[in-house]
């Protein structure tokens, strides 16, 4: 699997984000500027409402700009033993049932799967739990992982 891709699939994705974050405040914030729905009386709240809206979307945008800008500073090197996972590695790992999931771990703030030579890749950040615990390990480390359910553990396998 190519992590270069995997790379530019989620800037792609955040770019496309970051877009419709921006005209979603864009269009609040036409709202709550128009003529019309300057407040008649004090029940009449869509300009305020739509304000608080405006500014919202806008927050939002602001953020996934700085996951972008994180996003596209992310140098990919190749896995060094010595540093263990580090951000930009792609890892694979199998729980104890043999089920096997692909994580990208990078910059905080573009949790999504994606989809790349018909195989499903968790894209993770550091802050994360499982990314976390990550850091700093190397093939054939295992992790425990408390879910809901109980308890789960999880081998690596590779990573690049």
């Amino acid at each position: 699997m190519n992590k270069s891709a995997l790379h530019q699939e989620v800037i792609q994705r955040l770019e496309d984000t970051l877009q419709q974050a921006q005209q979603a405040a864009l269009m609040a914030y036409e709202t709550a500027t128009a003529k019309e729905n300057i407040a008649e009386n004090k029940y009449d709240t869509l300009g305020l409402e739509a304000s608080y809206l405006a500014t919202g979307h806008a927050r939002r945008a602001a953020a996934i700009r700085q996951t972008l800008v994180d996003w596209k500073r992310l140098l990919l090197r190749d896995f060094d033993p010595l540093l263990g996972i580090q951000l930009g590695a792609l890892i694979e790992l199998s729980d104890d049932d043999g089920r096997r999931q692909c994580l990208f771990l990078g910059p905080d703030g573009a949790a999504m799967k994606l989809q790349l030579d018909g195989q499903t890749v968790q894209v993770l950040g550091p802050q994360a739990p499982l990314g976390q615990m990550l850091r700093g390990k190397n093939v054939g480390d295992e992790l425990t992982l408390r879910v809901a359910s109980g308890v789960q553990l999880l081998a690596i396998l590779s990573v690049d």
